[in-house]
């Protein structure tokens, strides 16, 4: 008798999208954790700006909280200015070399921080201008807009849609790795299909734990 195998690799492609802000560090937590889905099963990811400017712009904050993400503002401009110019291929290498300095390195200074990371990247100076000014501010705003309208206002970052379902998070630290990735991810996946799920939460006990080096 012959015996039947069964294989039970996932072929199909699955749609992801991720709306991130440079600055925070909960969004690049789930970033690594996408991306080490990434290399293990055939999702296709497209990279998404969301901005804690516009999201908090309108809300009674900390002044220092508030300080911090006036400053920020230049990184998704970066991020969207690179986007128009170059289309989505630069969106996450440039994302990565801005969590690596941003979030590993610990450097506070964006006029430091976005020079050194076109450099890295071999990108044109002159998208610098667009980091101090409001010219893709539009853009910034309308990526923003995207993503809120999928999941509501009263989120962050990240938002994340599987195959056009979207919910905000997940909210990890660490960034889970091998089988521990992929059971979240097929947890996020199972969510996604049911038409009625809305939400699932415990408070944070521990903050953002980085790796050393970006994935």
């Amino acid at each position: 008798m012959t015996e039947t195998t069964v294989d039970n690799t996932e072929t199909a492609r699955t749609a992801v999208e991720f709306w991130f802000d440079p600055n925070c560090p909960w969004a690049w937590m789930t970033s690594r954790w996408v991306g080490e889905v990434e290399r293990q099963r055939p999702i296709d990811v497209t990279w998404r700006v969301m901005s804690l400017f516009v999201l908090n712009e309108d809300q009674d904050i900390p002044d220092e909280y508030r300080e911090r993400i006036d400053k920020g503002q230049v990184y998704p401009r970066i991020v969207t200015a690179a986007l128009l110019r170059h289309g989505q291929q630069i969106v996450k290498p440039l994302y990565d070399a801005l969590g690596e300095h941003v979030h590993h390195r610990q450097e506070p200074d964006p006029e430091q921080v976005v020079p050194a990371v076109l450099r890295e990247l071999d990108l044109d100076e002159d998208l610098l201008e667009y980091a101090w000014t409001d010219e893709v501010d539009q853009a910034v705003r309308a990526s923003h807009q995207d993503g809120i309208d999928r999941v509501g206002q009263d989120v962050g970052t990240p938002v994340i849609a599987v195959e056009g379902t979207a919910f905000f998070g997940p909210v990890i630290s660490p960034a889970p790795k091998g089988q521990e990735a992929l059971d979240l991810w097929d947890g996020v996946v199972a969510v996604a299909k049911v038409p009625g799920f809305f939400e699932l939460k415990r408070s944070r006990t521990v903050g953002p734990i980085f790796d050393t080096v970006a994935q």
